[in-house]
């Protein structure tokens, strides 16, 4: 498992209190939606610890129960106007979905509609409120503390957001943003912000170049400099938000961290009007974006400090209405094989649908030990992996411990079985990873991505118990003009030399 990392610095940041982490969104405009228990079962094998629901749906809560996931739970957009007018309604709200599933479901937060002061302006008043009676029924509950409250934003409330140290929230939403973030101060939560540079470079008619929106590298005199601080900004993703801290800043709040609440690519589009919504640049973006998080970079202007992200999103949702890229945002299909390939060799067993044959099978953290005697007895036994390598003398033989060798034993496996969905299970006591677990003269089957030539399909067909084997989201396309004014054309010629 990726390590969580808190990087603590002098700098007045609360920080989240994993650091940092990347979950995923779940949307359920699907027309053969997965069961709950197949979601969940996705989840698990992909080492995905945090997942965000657009609803509470009863079926999913349940099916998350007891599985360590922590879940970030949402207020639809249709049901904001009777929470947020009633604190009575409110706790009624926390008492079914929330309260109700708790402690087996790792309820950590609460969002409070989605995008409402841009999809929704004539609601924008009842955030506020909305927020604080679904915190006073936590309060009641005795679960604030585990709990947070926040509303997710769109990125174009920020304007004139480049270069970021000049950026302000939109001042026509002052009456809702600064009780809000006076809100968030008081109850120690976060902003929730949607960051997407697809539609910021998409609208910026070429002005915003494709490489720095997808996180690849840049030289030294392309990169974009705020000439106020000479901080330096390589990508979209940071310059937003950036943009939100200093827009924070502008309105004396330095204390309230931000979590990017929804990000990602589209693996496809309309040829003629999205011709940029491709596997290779959703694959690019993503697999940029998660190891940009996890090595908790940070931003320039809070360099180390965590920026918990959560990608949008696992599946792709066929029945999302608007263009083709619309429905085309997921990591995994219906049947839960990967839309695209995701390369992240040496990131852990986060998201391990890596189909460049550089996954492995190894003991899971933690696994009993006696399991995993068994399960190593068997892999070298009945299931017939040649483990002459793990005895005295042999390369593999040192660590010699039984973790050490039923990882080379499983690995061995699972790519003598051809990666195949099910065959690094050994009854729970195995996991996938990308990283190489090859050391020293112990080189493991694959290592290289020489040996392997099947896919890394994940599938969520229900896995043998053998030891052998194992609502729509109303995510709105964004109207937002955020970039197209954080590079003007003088701003341009100042920047991008």
């Amino acid at each position: 498992m990726v390590p969580l990392l808190l990087l603590l610095l002098a700098i007045s940041v609360v920080h989240a209190d994993e650091g940092a982490y990347i979950g995923v969104n779940l949307g359920t405009a699907l027309s053969d939606l997965p069961s709950p228990t197949q979601v969940v079962a996705l989840l698990k094998s992909q080492q995905i610890r945090h997942v965000r629901l657009y609803d509470a749906d009863p079926a999913i809560l349940a099916a998350l129960a007891n599985t360590g996931i922590r879940v970030t739970v949402s207020v639809p957009n249709d049901q904001l106007l009777a929470v947020g007018q009633s604190n009575a309604t409110a706790a009624n709200w926390v008492s079914r979905n929330v309260v109700g599933h708790v402690p087996a479901v790792n309820i950590t937060a609460v969002a409070v509609g989605s995008e409402v002061l841009t999809a929704l302006p004539n609601a924008a008043p009842l955030v506020v409120p909305a927020l604080r009676y679904v915190h006073s029924a936590l309060v009641a509950a005795n679960l604030d503390r585990q709990i947070k409250v926040s509303t997710p934003h769109s990125s174009s409330i920020i304007l004139d957001s480049f270069p970021p140290s000049q950026a302000f929230f939109n001042r026509s939403l002052d009456p809702v943003i600064v009780p809000m973030l006076k809100f968030l101060q008081s109850t120690g939560s976060y902003l929730m912000l949607n960051v997407y540079p697809y539609y910021d470079y998409m609208q910026s008619n070429g002005v915003i170049p494709l490489d720095y929106a997808l996180f690849r590298p840049l030289p030294p005199n392309k990169e974009a400099v705020d000439a106020n601080t000479l901080l330096h900004y390589t990508n979209v993703f940071d310059a937003v938000v950036d943009a939100a801290y200093f827009a924070m800043a502008y309105l004396n709040v330095t204390n309230v961290p931000v979590v990017v609440l929804e990000s990602g690519w589209p693996h496809k589009g309309d040829p003629s009007e999205e011709p940029d919504a491709t596997a290779d640049n959703a694959d690019t973006y993503n697999s940029n974006l998660i190891r940009h998080v996890l090595n908790s970079t940070g931003t320039p202007k809070h360099p180390g400090v965590p920026v918990p992200t959560y990608v949008y999103e696992l599946y792709d949702e066929d029945q999302r209405p608007g263009a083709l890229s619309e429905r085309n945002w997921g990591l995994f299909d219906a049947n839960g094989l990967p839309v695209y390939t995701l390369h992240l060799t040496g990131s852990g067993v986060l998201l391990a649908n890596d189909t460049t044959n550089q996954t492995y099978c190894i003991a899971r953290d933690g696994a009993d030990a006696k399991m995993l005697q068994a399960a190593l007895d068997w892999a070298c036994g009945p299931g017939k992996v040649d483990c002459s390598v793990l005895m005295q003398g042999q390369p593999c033989y040192d660590p010699d411990t039984v973790e050490a060798h039923a990882t080379y034993a499983f690995s061995a496996y699972y790519r003598g079985m051809g990666m195949a969905s099910g065959t690094c299970y050994f009854n729970g006591v195995a996991t996938v990873t990308t990283t190489d677990p090859s050391h020293g003269a112990c080189i493991f089957p694959g290592s290289g991505g020489k040996n392997g030539t099947f896919l890394n399909g994940t599938s969520l067909a229900p896995t043998s118990n053998s030891t052998s084997a194992e609502s729509a989201s109303p995510r709105n396309f964004h109207d937002t003009k955020l970039l197209l004014q954080i590079f003007g054309a003088l701003l341009l010629r100042m920047i991008f030399l």
